[in-house]
């Protein structure tokens, strides 16, 4: 942890987030980011709805093919309609992905950079295979997505 109280990893996640929030068109890459991060970084200490609307995202961009606005859509729907829910936390794996937020820095800006994210995304998600089937029924259930 630096003076600021962040972490090197949170210190280039608002490099990353500050790339895609500046870039223009319908995929919303940003989200994929939000969702990737939150998963991979995710502790028994934060709240168990972070860990599953991450896990959501992953599994709505790679699994079913949602864009970004349409994952923010699925979590504001997912939120709306739980609002009194008590989430209850995934199984956290101990390996979350051997691709980490520098890894998709390092990549040149672009199109390049947005095939990186995806990967990063990909290599966060299959970490998390236990819950695939827990994480399917969800947006299934509560999003109608099958």
């Amino acid at each position: 942890m630096t003076a600021d109280g962040m972490t090197d990893e949170e210190k280039l996640r608002d490099k990353l987030w500050f790339y895609t929030l500046a870039q223009a068109g319908p995929a919303f890459v940003h989200q994929y980011t939000v969702d990737a991060f939150a998963a991979q970084n995710a502790s028994y200490a934060d709240k168990p709805i972070k860990v599953v609307f991450a896990l959501a995202g992953l599994y709505l961009h790679l699994e079913r093919g949602f864009d970004g606005r349409q994952v923010q859509r699925a979590h504001m729907q997912l939120a709306a309609g739980n609002r009194e829910r008590a989430w209850t936390m995934p199984r956290l794996p101990m390996e979350r992905g051997a691709v980490r937020v520098a890894d998709v820095l390092a990549s040149p800006e672009g199109l390049e950079r947005e095939v990186m994210v995806d990967v990063w995304c990909s290599s966060v998600w299959q970490c998390y295979e236990e819950v695939h089937g827990e994480i399917a029924e969800l947006c299934a259930v509560e999003l109608g997505v099958w």
